[in-house]
């Protein structure tokens, strides 16, 4: 399995703090934000990621990260123009993945819990063509948020909806093949002008080909003020487990 980190965007509800930077080069209690998605593919195993960037200081982010043999991991980078979709991200990754299954985690998502090593072997070894994972929430309205019928079903996912069907939304980490691809090509873009990644998960509901699990861990993500304050207060109460720490020294050019 190889992975993504989509770490574009504009990040204006962090104004003023992203005027002039990347926001996932923002602190996180005592690393930059982008570390915690690159810590969780690894401890999935992967070795092989693609960090997708965009916006401001791009070649900030590529000296933080360089090529991720600090981090035991062969990182390599594609740029996306413009703010135009979590789904529009994925999709420039294409020839990155080749005919592998990968996991895609967004850059401003901080999890910490139990390694997704298990639910990614789960997920190549099954008949699902996607998979998310779901998170109990209180302010759904900021997310994409899941439906479900009367058996528990899922039925689908509606972005940022006012008033949201449920409290369960999907987490920034997903699992596809490629041939989510095609669906990519295939989308239209929503009313905020972005190719959306729920409109991929919900290709996938019928014939329940939709891979989802509750995530038990914690979550955060960390774009507005107001998260990015609760995922450094996450990230400072679970340091005693180990995480993934900034190299000592730079790494050699």
């Amino acid at each position: 399995m190889k992975g993504i980190v989509l770490a574009g965007g504009t990040a204006t509800r962090l104004h003023p703090l992203t005027i002039v930077t990347n926001k996932h080069l923002l602190p996180i209690y005592d690393r930059p934000m982008i570390y915690y998605p690159i810590e969780t593919l690894a401890g999935m195993g992967i070795r092989e990621v693609m960090v997708v960037v965009g916006g401001k200081s791009v070649g900030d982010v590529v000296e933080l990260l360089a090529d991720g043999a600090h981090f035991g991991l062969d990182l390599t980078y594609r740029y996306q123009r413009g703010a135009l979709g979590i789904a529009h991200a994925i999709g420039l990754a294409r020839d990155f993945v080749g005919d592998e299954p990968f996991c895609v985690v967004l850059g401003d998502n901080i999890l910490r819990g139990p390694a997704l090593d298990g639910l990614a072997r789960e997920f190549e070894a099954g008949p699902w063509g996607a998979g998310t994972l779901l998170y109990r929430v209180p302010d759904p309205e900021r997310f994409g948020v899941a439906e479900f019928d009367a058996d528990g079903n899922i039925i689908g996912f509606e972005e940022k909806p006012a008033h949201p069907k449920s409290d369960l939304i999907p987490i920034g980490v997903y699992f596809l093949r490629p041939e989510a691809f095609d669906v990519i090509d295939r989308l239209a873009p929503s009313g905020r002008g972005e190719f959306e990644i729920t409109d991929v998960l919900n290709h996938y509901i019928p014939g329940r080909r939709l891979y989802i699990r509750i995530y038990d861990g914690h979550w955060a993500d960390a774009g507005t003020v107001a998260s990015l304050l609760r995922a450094a207060e996450l990230a400072r109460d679970d340091d005693e487990h180990g995480c993934l720490r900034p190299p000592t020294q730079r790494p050699a050019r």
